[in-house]
């Protein structure tokens, strides 16, 4: 048997229409501190980590308007976005899924956030559920 491409979660994404509020609720329910922030031009949103143990809440907010992110807003409002999963290889995760027949929104892996290399699985492959293929 072969390894198992994922090896964490790296991240549970939720869609916030205001970052901050949204922060400071995560600090006053829960005591969460924003382990890293950024703002990622090439996806149109602006991120907070908050650190749980070794993986992280990532909230979102969109910077423009044609970001895949206000358009989740626009269409379900805030909430569950997708799920980070952190591989070893985000290549070969990503041709493992595309040899199966599913469907990427990512063709190659691309720069992410914090340094890392990140691609995106189509929904309708696994479940309705947005996966994000994280290596760091």
């Amino acid at each position: 048997m072969t390894e198992p491409l994922l090896t964490e979660i790296d991240h549970i994404a939720i869609a916030v229409h205001d970052l901050e509020a949204a922060i400071a609720w995560y600090a006053e329910a829960f005591g969460a501190t924003v382990d890293h922030r950024e703002r990622v031009e090439s996806d149109g949103v602006e991120e907070a980590l908050l650190k749980v143990a070794d993986s992280y809440v990532q909230l979102l907010t969109p910077t423009r308007e044609d970001s895949p992110v206000a358009k989740y807003l626009a269409s379900k409002g805030e909430g569950l976005h997708h799920v980070g999963y952190r591989v070893a290889d985000c290549a070969a995760a990503l041709e493992q899924i595309k040899a199966m027949g599913g469907r990427v929104i990512d063709e190659a892996p691309r720069p992410g956030s914090r340094g890392t290399t990140v691609a995106f699985v189509h929904p309708k492959t696994a479940f309705s559920t947005l996966i994000e293929l994280v290596q760091e």
